[in-house]
This record gives structure tokens, sequence and C-alpha cells, in this order.
């Protein structure tokens, strides 16, 4: 299968599987595509660039499906978990993964790990997982400055700032700061200034000029 949604009953399966063993998910994880299908979720997007893409979401069941099983008694195994997910898994699983970040539950463990594979994520160039890592609430777990390098970023490799979550109510004068000077830049260096340069500094026009 590809395209569309994920099978709902292989991936039901997979889902009770982790909450039956919730240790299982190291295994099922990488496992997805071929268990469930491949392809563009509801974005279009094969890439998963603006948007969660079949196994993204399906990944992100099972994230889900292990923060039930473990419960609230044990949010540093669940932290734990879910790193190795990232840290051990390919560009797909890992994007999968920051896609996963807001179905965690509140607490400080979530917090710490959601802050520390934004970081690096954004300090890569997969565009992949610069999209997935603005592209959902979960992005509020950034600081500011991190966030306006992070939209920057996004110029500089081709990411469509479509992909990022609340651009509209977080851009702020020193992002528009920010993409004046990149605007500059390549216009002094005979460039073209991207559509998505000229919308930041649309966004924060108003206030860069107050």
């Amino acid at each position: 299968m590809t395209g569309g949604t994920a099978a709902r009953g292989p991936l039901d399966g997979l889902v009770e599987r982790v909450r039956r063993d919730p240790g299982a998910i190291g295994a099922l994880f990488p496992a997805v595509g071929r268990t469930v299908g491949r392809g563009p979720g509801p974005s279009g997007d094969p890439d998963g660039i603006l948007g969660p893409t079949v196994q993204d979401e399906a990944r992100a069941a099972l994230v889900s499906a292990l923060a039930a099983a473990l419960g609230d008694g044990a949010p540093d195994r669940l932290a734990e978990e879910v790193e190795a997910l990232y840290r051990f898994g390919d560009a797909e699983e890992k994007r999968a993964v920051l896609r996963s970040l807001p179905v965690l539950p509140d607490g400080d463990a979530a917090s710490r790990l959601t802050a520390g594979l934004l970081a690096d994520a954004l300090r890569g160039n997969d565009p992949r997982l610069i999209a997935a890592a603005l592209g959902t609430p979960a992005a509020a777990a950034l600081d500011d400055h991190a966030w306006r390098h992070g939209v920057l970023k996004c110029l500089f490799s081709d990411v469509p700032l479509d992909a990022v979550h609340g651009l509209g109510d977080r851009a702020d004068a020193e992002l528009g700061r920010m993409a004046a000077g990149y605007a500059a830049e390549r216009e002094a260096a005979g460039r073209s200034v991207p559509d998505d340069a000229r919308r930041l500094l649309s966004l924060t026009h108003g206030e860069t000029e107050a």
C-alpha cells in the first residue's frame, strides 16, 4: 500500500503489541513502512516536509501507545525509549520521532527530551528534520533565539515556511532584522531574494519599523 493513510488493521496490531510489551517498540518502529505502508499523508508531500507521511503518523501512534503503556509512573523510561528511537534511527525515523513529540505527556523528562532533540535536528542540514523540528506545537520548547535561527535556516535549506508551525504568531522584529540581513546579502551578491524571505519581511514589517 502507498499513499493515503496507514493500513488500519496492521497498525492496530502494532499498537496492541507495544501496549502489551513496551520494549517491542525498538524493533517495530523501523519496520512500520513495510507493515502499514508508505506515502504522503494529508499534506500530499511524500518527503514529509509540509506534513507527516503515512509512516510518520503510524510511528506517532506507536509512540502514543508507548506513553500509554508506561503510564505516568515512568517518565524517565519513556524519554529513554523515545530518545533511543531517534538516536539509532535513520532520517525517516528521526523525522517521525520529531513529529511524535507532541504526543508525549507533560513533564520535566519529556520537556528536556523535546528541547534536546529539536536542537539536534536544527544543528544538521537535513530539510526533513529541520521541517519536522519546527513543524509541530513542540517547537514551543525552543527559546526565541533558537527558533529564529531555525526559521532562518529554513531559508538556507529550501524548507518552505509553510512547514513552520505558528510562524505568524511568533515572528517578531528580531526575526525581521535577520530576514532583512539575509535579503541584503543575496541582493549584494546579485542573487534573487526568495519569496519566503519576502514573506518574513512582510510578517515582521510593522514590528521592525516600530
